[in-house]
Order: C-alpha cells, then sequence, then structure tokens
C-alpha cells in the first residue's frame, strides 16, 4: 500500500488549512455584511461566535480526518461503530465540495477577468454607470465567463497535479505570503486616503446602538454575525478535515486550529480596512453587496490617484483569496478518488477536471441563456447552488460531525479528545462538554432554521423542526441508554 502524504512543514499544514478557510467570504462578503449590521459593533459579535461556534467544530473536522488518515469519502467508514450509518454522510460532503466548485470556479474566474480589465485600464474614463454596465456585459457573455473558469479550473489542477508538498503546498504558501502582503499594501493606501476616518472609525468604534438600527434589528444582526462565523471556516463538508489527515500526532489540534482561525480573521478584519476608509473618502455606501466590488469599488479606484495600479492589486489580492480556497478543496477532491478507488493522482484529476469543467456550465449560463430559469424565494442557477451549500450541508454536516465527536453512539467523545490532545500544545477544555453535547447543536440548528425562515419565511419551520424533532430523540435514546 502507497504512504500517503504528508504535509512537508507545520506551516503547510496552517497555511493550506487557512487557505482553505480564507476566501471571498472574508474579502467579498465579510466588509459588506458588517456594513449592513452596524461596524465595529457587529465585528465583535462575529469575534465571539467564532469563538465559541466555529472553533470547536473545526478542531473536530482535524480530529476525524487525523484519526482516520481519509479524506471525507472514507472517514465515517474508519472510525464508525461497526453496523452503523455514519458513512451514508460521506455522500453529502462529496456532493458539497463538488456543488461548492460548481460555482466557486466561475466567480474566481470573476477574479482574474477584472485584474486584465483593471490592469489593461479598461475602466479608466467610463463614468459610473458605465463602470456597472461592464460587469452586466460580462456577465451575460457565456463564451467570456466560460473562457475564464476554464482558466481558473486548469491553473488550479496544475498545481494540485504537482502532488501534496511540490504543488499545493508549496504554491498555496508563496500565494498566502504575497496576498498578506498586497493587503497590507491596501490598507495603507486605504487609511491614508483624504477622508477616510469616517469609515475607520463605523469600522473600529462599537456603536451597540448601530446593531439595533439595522435591517431588522438587533435579532437579525445576531443571526447574520453567528451565520457569518459559522459559514468563514467552510465547516461541515469535509473540506478541513482532509489536510487533518496529512499530519502527525506530534502538535494538538486546538492549538493548530486557534492558528488558522486567527488567519482567516486577520485576513477578513484587514478586509475590512481596505474597504471602509476607500468606501467612506469617496462616499460610497459599503453595505451594497456584490456590487461593492465589481461596481463601487472600480469607480473608487477610477477616482484615486494611482488607481490603475491600487485596482490591479486588489484584484490580484481578490484572485489569491479565490484561488486558496479553489486550489485546498481541488486537492480534497482528488483525495476522494484516490481513497474511495485507489486511483493514481493523475487518473484523478483528469476525470475530475472534465466533471468541474462540465457542472460549472450551468451557472455560467444561468446569467445569460438560461437566467429564465430561476427558483422561488432563492434566485438562479447560481444562488440555488449556493443555497444548497451554504444553507443546508454546511450546517447539517457541521451537526453530523458534532454528533459523531460527541454521541457514544458515533466515535465517541473519549476517543474524540484523545486525538484532539495528542501531541504538545493547546488542549480542546473538557469543561466544555456539556456544551459541545447539547447547547452547539441547538446553535447549529438556529442557523440552520433561520437560513430557510429568511428565505421563505414561516412555511420553512417544517423541516427544520422535523430535524429538531429527530435530534431531541436521538438525545432522548442516550439518557435512557444502560451503562
Amino acid at each position: 500500500m502507497k504512504e500517503r502524504e504528508k504535509f512537508a512543514s507545520r506551516l503547510g499544514f496552517i497555511v493550506i488549512s487557512a487557505g482553505c478557510a480564507i476566501g471571498l467570504g472574508n474579502v467579498w462578503r465579510f466588509p459588506y455584511i458588517t456594513g449592513q449590521y452596524g461596524g465595529a459593533a457587529f465585528v465583535l459579535v462575529y469575534l465571539l461566535f467564532l469563538l465559541i461556534l466555529g472553533l470547536p467544530i473545526m478542531v473536530m473536522e482535524f480530529a476525524v480526518g487525523r484519526a482516520s488518515q481519509k479524506s471525507a469519502a472514507r472517514s465515517f467508514h474508519e472510525l464508525e461503530p461497526k453496523g452503523s450509518k455514519w458513512h451514508w454522510y460521506s455522500y453529502g460532503a462529496m456532493i458539497g465540495n463538488y456543488m461548492l466548485m460548481a460555482f466557486y470556479t466561475t466567480v474566481g474566474g470573476w477574479m482574474l477577468a477584472y485584474f486584465t480589465k483593471m490592469a489593461g485600464g479598461e475602466f479608466e474614463g467610463l463614468n459610473p454607470e458605465q463602470v456597472g454596465g461592464v460587469f452586466n456585459e460580462m456577465l451575460s457573455n457565456p463564451g467570456y465567463l466560460a473562457f475564464w473558469m476554464v482558466v481558473t479550473v486548469l491553473l488550479s489542477f496544475a498545481v494540485c497535479s504537482r502532488g501534496l508538498q511540490g504543488g499545493v503546498e508549496k504554491v498555496n504558501k508563496v500565494m498566502m505570503i504575497a496576498l498578506l502582503a498586497i493587503m497590507i499594501v491596501l490598507v495603507f493606501r486605504s487609511v491614508t486616503l483624504e477622508g477616510a476616518s469616517e469609515g475607520l472609525s463605523f469600522y473600529l468604534k462599537p456603536d451597540f446602538s448601530k446593531l439595533y438600527e439595522a435591517p431588522g434589528g438587533l435579532g437579525e444582526s445576531i443571526f447574520a454575525a453567528m451565520g457569518q462565523a459559522f459559514f468563514t471556516l467552510s465547516l461541515g463538508i469535509g473540506a478541513l478535515a482532509i489536510f487533518g489527515s496529512y499530519i502527525g500526532r506530534d502538535r494538538s489540534l486546538t492549538g493548530e486550529a486557534i492558528s488558522i482561525t486567527v488567519l482567516d480573521t486577520f485576513v477578513a478584519l484587514m478586509s475590512g480596512l481596505i474597504i471602509f476608509p476607500a468606501a467612506a473618502a469617496f462616499h460610497v455606501d459599503a453595505g451594497q453587496g456584490p456590487a461593492l466590488i465589481f461596481v463601487a469599488l472600480p469607480n473608487i479606484f477610477n477616482q484615486m490617484p494611482g488607481g490603475r495600479l491600487w485596482g490591479s492589486l486588489f484584484f490580484v489580492f481578490m484572485s489569491f483569496a479565490a484561488f486558496s480556497t479553489i486550489i485546498a478543496v481541488f486537492q480534497n477532491i482528488v483525495q476522494f478518488g484516490m481513497d474511495l478507488w485507489g486511483w493514481s493522482r493523475k487518473k484523478t484529476i483528469l476525470f475530475n477536471l472534465v466533471l468541474i469543467l462540465v457542472i460549472s456550465v450551468p451557472c455560467i449560463l444561468g446569467f445569460n441563456l438560461w437566467d429564465g430559469i430561476t427558483f422561488p424565494h432563492i434566485g438562479n442557477i447560481q444562488d440555488m447552488e449556493d443555497f444548497i451549500v451554504s444553507n443546508n450541508l454546511l450546517p447539517l454536516g457541521s451537526m453530523v460531525y458534532l454528533l459523531f465527536c460527541t454521541s457514544r453512539y458515533g466515535w465517541g467523545w473519549d476517543n474524540f479528545i484523545r486525538e484532539a490532545d495528542a501531541g504538545k500544545g493547546l488542549k480542546f477544555p473538557s469543561w466544555v462538554r456539556s456544551y459541545v453535547t447539547y447547547v452547539l447543536p441547538l446553535i447549529v440548528l438556529v442557523i440552520f432554521t433561520m437560513g430557510y425562515v429568511q428565505k421563505f419565511g414561516g412555511v420553512s419551520y417544517i423541516l427544520p423542526l422535523a430535524l429538531i424533532v429527530f435530534y431531541i430523540i436521538c438525545h432522548a435514546k442516550r439518557f435512557g441508554a444502560k451503562k
């Protein structure tokens, strides 16, 4: 049996795991959702939920990966009690990774396309309406979108084809260092703009009254912070668990998870320092959603001295953020085939190259030739793909990992703690056992439920309530079980 690949260094594990977590959710979604829900006060609530919600589940994913030495395709098979059905979720995890790439590769292509547009001076001399028209024109051209999607997929698989150490680890190290360097340069430029102080005050000076003033009031602000903390780490589909399978047991997993979370959070916070001061300096609403990146910011760069250079650097930064996630998930997908069928890396990459290109087509066509295909309360094809992953597979998958690691009918708490605490470094606090066993699953269910409520209204309570009942029944069985 061929020996499993390992990271060349601890730094490689941290950087690649952080790269998987660091994506467009950090540098795109985080700034505009912070703008919508109150600025600095929202950030503090977000950081709290990141600590009490995201971190424990990350440790569990890593523990399952390291103990099994397999990807999500086989990890539950290796660890589950004999005769149990936990491995059924392996299909959900694999679907989640493929579904994520079905639209993420297209969005990654947008970033590359906008870098070439900005570097080529395409936005110079355009008025705000014309800048907005560039984005709409891009979406209406399926051939143009397909070209950049194909470039994104080919580049990412080319990295994966060189193996874990020689490709994925090496390239991600370089890319993350470059991302951090560019980000620091952009932050310095943004905070030194005339009029930036108002944006800095909004972002760094907490005013908790703004949580009440945000759309939907305090409750929705708290839920938004909870959701962002949960989704930013890409938990629940085994996208991080795979990297646990590439490391030894010389370091405890809690300390490693904290390092990754800190790096992920640092990038998100620094992204805000780029966007909010610039938005304030040029009187742009930072809470306007996706249009912030593709319409508002290009207009800002048009007004800024040396804007062509700064805009090019910004979209290089955005491209690196997208590619860090795509390459990490592609590595996971490649490992699926190697774990399930014993395929070679080359065969697995060729198979998945074709498959990813095919499943990415509907997202592209959903903006133009198939723009008539819409889903009630959700939106177009990309919105539906995102809904399946973000609102369903991520929270339900996280629930599976939680129950698997805490329930005696799964892997169990003792096995989880033994794996998580193996090696030197910070140990997983045993006193939080009751919290992660009973409270945290309910928080995840709340996130899942509220996601449906926001999309569909009150009738959407039916499915989440059924799952809550199922959860209570499962735990009632635990309580009545003989020791």
